[in-house]
């Protein structure tokens, strides 16, 4: 049975699949700062900016939830599924999501605050020589 609006379901699941790339985009940048790329520093400006924006985006949407009484928490997670429980104002929804699937919406959702990180760069000059 369905108790969350689809105002809070969207919220939740937003906040849940932005915390899951924020954990990516942390381990990215520890795997670029181990790595042996020859240089680092673009990519680990970019991944920061990533992650300051996430975690901003993040902390919003933490704000919203506590307005409206809501929380998001892991029950089960295997090989195929991950269950979470949201909790509305003392009402309960479980939901089931395919592995698969939560990696491509995270996915997505680095993907999209690559690019707003990316919109918000100054361009460099480039000298005519």
């Amino acid at each position: 049975m369905r108790y969350l609006t689809d105002e809070e379901l969207r919220i939740a699941t937003r906040f849940l699949f932005l915390s899951m790339a924020i954990v990516v985009i942390q381990q990215d940048i520890q795997h670029i700062q181990k790595g042996a790329f020859k240089i680092k520093e673009p990519y680990i400006q970019l991944l920061e900016k990533m992650n300051a924006n996430a975690l901003s985006e993040r902390r919003q949407l933490r704000s919203k939830m506590e307005n409206k009484k809501l929380r998001v928490m892991l029950i089960n997670k295997n090989d195929s599924f991950s269950s979470y429980l949201f909790i509305s104002k003392g009402k309960e929804e479980k939901r089931n999501y395919f592995n698969p699937a939560i990696r491509k919406k995270v996915e997505e959702i680095v993907q999209e605050i690559m690019l707003n990180a990316l919109a918000q760069e100054q361009p460099f000059a480039v000298a005519n020589a």
